[in-house]
């Protein structure tokens, strides 16, 4: 099952529990992957075009940093109230995200893309990111693997 149809399965599980604030999540998640399958048409793809699965999961990866930036800034301000309505819509999202890698798990996911495409110095960096991005969307922060990926190449 694709991650739209368990978000869709989800959705309907919500309105029969009557989970007002998962409910809104859902939603939520459903209008932003909605927003790109029109953007998508707008670019000229034909007609009943829909984004990808790796797509979807690079939607749901961009909320979750949106929500987690959000509860920190509000933390930071005192508003505990927000910021734990935040921290819940994340976990809502991560229900349909893959399982992140660990730590031990990145570090041999960056060193089987650095042998896979050849890369031997830091010009080379693009294309063991594109490699890691197309296998591990979803799965690994790639604000933390750039830094790895550098390292392992200079």
């Amino acid at each position: 099952m694709d991650v739209r149809q368990r978000l869709s399965a989800a959705l309907k599980d919500a309105m029969k529990a009557k989970e007002v604030d998962r409910l809104s999540t859902l939603r939520l998640i459903n209008a932003a992957i909605k927003d790109r399958d029109i953007a998508l048409r707008g670019t000229g793809a034909e007609e009943g075009a829909v984004v990808g699965q790796d797509d979807v999961l690079a939607i749901l990866g961009r909320m979750v940093k949106q929500r987690q930036e959000s509860a920190r800034a509000y933390e930071e301000g005192g508003r505990l109230e927000l910021a734990e309505k935040e921290l819940a819509e994340i976990k809502v999202i991560g229900e349909f995200l893959p399982r992140q890698l660990n730590e031990a798990e990145t570090a041999a996911a960056v060193d089987a893309a650095v042998a896979d495409t050849g890369a031997e110095s830091i010009r080379d960096m693009g294309r063991v990111m594109a490699a890691l991005k197309e296998k591990y969307t979803g799965q690994m922060d790639f604000g933390r693997v750039g830094p790895m990926v550098k390292d392992r190449l200079e």
